[in-house]
């Protein structure tokens, strides 16, 4: 029994032997597998192989043996404790995303012994901006260094997938921050910008001037001006359209035509334009279409649009030349006050008989040491402007003294104005012309012309039509020219002949600061001290006078400088020691034909005082106030006169609207006889 117990004992220690090594084995074998199986899915993390000939790892050496069918990888990788294992893994358990770097040409079946080739990963081939993970490994011969790099980064293909994953997440992130940031700003610039809107003040200071473009918005009008180019390609086209008895479209383009001119009315922008503007546009648009389907033809289109210009440019003409004929017309047609204001005047000057009064300060009027101006004018409120400007500037008025020279109509109301509005402590003296005795056709040549008929016949004659004769000769039909006051500056020695010096001044300037100095100005032996006009080629003798004829080209210089009437300091004295009204005379009897220069003063004054005119600063007289809008402002405010030369007069409703308060600040409008005959700002 003891025996039997001894052996059954025996016979189970043995069978318990036996069942822990069938585990034990167990238990390798399954670890075998499992490492096996997660090399595989490492290896597999990274996306589909295009061909199986093309694998890679990041250390593998890849063998082909003539005998096998299937490729073995021999693959070193680190697990969690980061042992370095190897193992062996077949082709069926890689990854698709591996391809070869270094592909044998060929069959691979054909290629003797084993080879190792360098692997890639396809995912890493495709981003050139990132590092290529390459590892090369010989299944004959490995490296201690390469093996502990390995433990210690302890690199596995999950790894580094994860790290790749990652700096792509940083990558977007950034990204994402630099636009918000970007954004951010933006958002704050618009922010910032409306609210400077906000606090800019839309009202500008002073007013623009009409006569400039400089703010002029250049799309302000792009409709109105489609319509008007849609308006002459309809005209050609219906011309075309008849010539070629197209009559319904012929028919159709003209009530475009007239649809369109109805829509632009008298508009000048597309903000006067009718709302129903673009839709008859859009009409005029398809009929245009239509026509030119139907009718375009390039050289009878362009024939046609040259016969328009062509047409056009004639009726431009005409328009100039009547445009020229009636500002001429307004310039030359007294205004309704200023007609009022004189009739007004003289009524009650006869009425309460100021015919009898007599001037006072006699002895002022002929003394030579006093400050003395000339003005010959037929307009009661320009010469009072002129008066009241210089006398406001001067700094002695008292030493002031005016002559004032006007014809027999309006002398009467000269007077009176001055009486009742004589100004302080200045002296004015007012005389009719037609009391100059001396001054007759025997001895003035312009008088004996004036009143000579080939004269009369150019003034009175009866023309076909005013405006054929241009608008450079409209201007010397002038009735100025036909009146003595405009040719009296001539005779100043033999108007005030106990003087020595005199300043003569239209009546069209306005003073803006004491004239006294211009007293004390040394004319080195000149007659007239004068501001030239001429800048490069402009205003020069041959502007003025006729050099074709040699007796003009004979004695003068067509290059000479021009100057400027309007305000000119004269040495009487000198005057009369060269006899200049004979010299005067001269040239006005050889000019009876109006051959030398046409009709004016300017013209006989430059021959006249030819190389006996002083040049003054320009300072103290800027001219062009009457027929130029682009003049420099700064130069007109620092000027001591400025002048309203030309046909836009302060006081008639042609003035530029920019000059009209230099000249109106000086006019009384609470004066009794202004506000009678309605004369206001």
């Amino acid at each position: 029994m003891e025996a039997a117990s001894r052996n059954l004992l025996s016979f189970i220690s043995l069978l318990s032997t036996c069942f822990i090594l069938v585990i034990f084995s167990f238990t390798i074998v399954h670890a075998e597998i499992s490492n096996s199986k997660t090399i595989g899915r490492g290896l597999k993390a990274y996306g589909k192989l295009p061909d199986r000939k093309e694998l890679a790892t990041p250390s593998s050496a890849l063998n082909f043996d003539d005998n096998e069918k299937d490729i073995d990888i021999i693959a070193t990788y680190s697990d969690a404790s980061g042992t370095i294992r190897t193992s062996r893994v077949k082709m069926k358990d890689l990854s698709a995303s591996w391809v070869l770097e270094n592909p044998i040409s060929g069959d691979p079946g054909k290629q003797k012994g084993s080879q190792v080739f360098k692997l890639k990963d396809s995912y890493q081939a495709s981003r050139r901006s990132e590092e290529n993970v390459e590892h090369f490994i010989d299944d004959h011969h490995w490296q201690e260094d390469e093996i502990q790099n390995r433990r210690k980064a302890s690199w596995s293909p999950v790894k580094f997938k994860r790290q790749m994953l990652r700096q792509k997440r940083w990558d977007l992130r950034t990204a994402d921050l630099i636009r918000q940031n970007k954004e951010a700003d933006k958002q704050m610039e618009a922010t910032s910008a409306i609210e400077d809107l906000k606090n800019m003040n839309p009202v500008v200071n002073g007013k623009y001037s009409i006569w400039r473009r400089d703010f002029e918005n250049p799309n302000s009008d792009s409709t109105l001006k489609l319509m008007r180019d849609q308006i002459i390609m309809a005209k050609a086209y219906a011309n075309i359209a008849k010539s070629r008895n197209q009559i319904d479209l012929y028919n159709s383009l003209l009530r475009h035509v007239g649809d369109s001119l109805r829509v632009i009315g008298d508009a000048n922008s597309d903000s006067e334009l009718h709302p129903s503007s673009l839709d008859q546009a859009k009409a005029m648009g398809h009929a245009l279409s239509f026509a030119k389907d139907r009718l375009y033809d390039c050289h009878i289109v362009a024939r046609k649009l040259r016969a328009m210009l062509q047409s056009a440019e004639d009726n431009v003409d005409s328009l100039k030349k009547r445009s020229a004929f009636l500002i001429q017309l307004a310039a030359k047609t007294v205004p309704k006050p200023l007609h009022c204001l004189p009739l007004q005047l003289a009524a009650d000057y006869y009425f309460h008989g100021y015919q009898s009064k007599k001037d006072l300060n006699i002895e002022k009027l002929e003394d030579p040491y006093l400050y003395h101006y000339a003005i010959f004018s037929d307009n009661v409120l320009a010469t009072s402007v002129v008066v009241n400007s210089t006398v406001l500037h001067a700094n002695e008025p008292e030493k002031h003294v005016f002559h004032i020279v006007t014809d027999k109509l309006n002398f009467a109301a000269m007077r009176m104005w001055f009486i009742l509005n004589a100004p302080e402590k200045a002296t004015v003296q007012v005389e009719n012309i037609d009391d100059f005795k001396w001054l007759n056709s025997s001895y003035c040549s312009v008088l004996r012309q004036l009143e000579s008929a080939r004269v009369k016949e150019y003034y009175f004659k009866n023309h076909p039509s005013s405006l054929s004769v241009g608008s450079d000769n409209l201007k010397y039909r002038n009735p100025k020219y036909l009146s003595m006051l405009n040719h009296l500056r001539f005779y100043l020695p033999e108007v005030y002949p106990k003087l020595h010096k005199i300043l003569f001044l239209d009546d069209d300037i306005v003073v803006q600061k004491d004239l006294t100095p211009l007293w004390d100005v040394d004319l080195n032996g000149m007659v007239n001290g004068a501001v030239e006009t001429c800048k490069g080629s402009f205003h020069r003798f041959d502007k003025y006078l006729n050099f074709s004829n040699p007796k003009i080209s004979d004695n003068f210089d067509s290059n000479a400088c021009g100057w400027a009437f309007g305000m000119n300091i004269f040495d009487l004295k000198e005057w009369r020691n060269r006899n200049i009204t004979q010299i005067y005379h001269y040239w006005q009897d050889r000019n009876e034909d109006r051959t030398l220069w046409k009709l004016g003063t300017l013209p006989p004054g430059l021959i006249t005082f030819y190389n006996l005119t002083y040049p003054l600063d320009r300072k103290w007289h800027v001219l062009g106030l009457g027929y130029d809008p682009a003049l420099n402002q700064t130069e007109i405010e620092n000027a001591a006169v400025v002048h309203y030369n030309g046909n836009y007069k302060p006081w008639l409703d042609l003035a530029v609207a920019k000059y009209k308060p230099y000249w109106s600040k000086y006019v009384r409008f609470d004066n009794y006889y202004l506000k009678l005959c309605n004369l206001s700002e």
